[in-house]
């Protein structure tokens, strides 16, 4: 009669199979020749015959499933952190009678033996038992616990170098912005320093160039009254104005060159008397009105000082005293004789 070959020994469970990390590590496998005696007649559908003196193919793969199952159970129970899953085993007795084989397997020798272990080679294999499925969920909370405290530290570590780098740019713009204006400050009080030191320098000019003008240029008279304004308004004249400036001096007191120049005019001149014109070498013409003598004639040149004639009340006047006039030019139009000579550095 012939026989069929034995099934191969499984070598144990492989990690990385797709059966929730507990598959088979798979042989291959021979031709088998099924006989009348191995063969029995199914009767409705899904039936798997059993081969003789053994267990059915279908309950390796029962047991194998079970332990599928319970390790899945256990790795999405710690990866959610939903509650544990209480599984109820099927009777394995026959799993230890029928195929001895079984017990060396890892995890499933545990179930069905009855001792702390054992199997064919005498090895013992540790097998967590079934209540522990659900003792992941504790660490999975911490390990979520811990996610969210790391998680909360690196935002607060992100919140503490955003506000310090917050801090550290306002810092830097508060000193530059000091900055700045301690410079602008600087430059402000240098130029006030400089303008002030180049109004001094102005000023300083001014008063030699005064002085030195002082020197060139002297006063008409020697002691006198001013009566009369450049511009003063009145009847007596006939522009309605004063043209010129009034020293109120005794008659026949002596009337003194103001500057160096050419006598231009000397003599008789209506209203205004005797009348003395010098001109200076810029153009500008010296009126010396209502004089009682003159001491100079046309063409002659005088210095700054020279004596050109006298006070008098010659013309139409009120009273002895020197009418100057002063014609920048030689233009009809004269000048407050005042601003002229406080420009030449005299004060009348």
């Amino acid at each position: 009669m012939a026989s069929n070959r034995p099934a191969p020994e499984f070598s144990g469970f492989s990690a990385d199979s797709a059966d929730g990390g507990l598959g088979v590590e798979r042989e291959s496998w021979e031709e088998w020749n099924p006989t009348e005696e191995s063969v029995r007649p199914v009767r409705g559908r899904h039936r798997v015959a059993r081969q003789r003196g053994g267990l059915a193919r279908s309950s390796t793969v029962l047991g194998v499933g079970v332990i599928a199952a319970v390790g899945a159970g256990g790795i999405a129970t710690a990866q959610g952190g939903k509650p544990a899953v209480h599984l109820s085993m099927p009777d394995l007795s026959a799993v230890k009678d029928s195929l001895p084989e079984a017990a060396s397997l890892p995890g499933v020798g545990a179930l069905i033996s009855d001792g702390p272990g054992s199997g064919s080679s005498g090895a013992t294999t540790a097998a967590a038992p079934l209540t522990s499925v659900g003792t992941g969920q504790s660490g999975a909370g911490e390990a979520l616990r811990a996610r969210i405290m790391q998680q909360a530290e690196t935002q607060a570590d992100a919140a503490d170098a955003k506000a310090q780098a917050a801090a550290e740019e306002a810092a830097a713009q508060k000193a530059a912005a000091d900055a700045k204006a301690k410079r602008e400050k600087a430059e402000a009080d240098a130029a006030a320093e400089k303008k002030k030191a180049e109004e001094e320098a102005k000023k300083k000019a001014e008063a030699e160039r005064l002085a030195k003008l002082a020197k060139s240029f002297k006063l008409p008279v020697a002691s006198y009254t001013l009566t009369g304004t450049f511009g003063q308004p009145g009847s007596m004249w006939s522009s309605g104005y004063h043209t010129g400036l009034d020293f109120a001096a005794s008659t026949g007191t002596p009337i003194y060159a103001i500057h160096g120049g050419t006598v231009t005019e000397a003599g008789w001149a209506g209203a205004y008397g005797y009348r003395t014109v010098l001109t200076l070498d810029d153009g500008t013409e010296l009126w010396f009105c209502h004089q009682s003598s003159m001491n100079v004639s046309v063409g002659q040149k005088v210095s700054t000082g020279d004596v050109i004639g006298r006070v008098g009340a010659t013309g139409n006047v009120t009273g002895a005293h020197l009418h100057l006039e002063v014609h920048p030019g030689g233009d009809a139009t004269g000048v407050d004789p005042a601003a002229w000579l406080r420009d030449k550095g005299l004060t009348p």
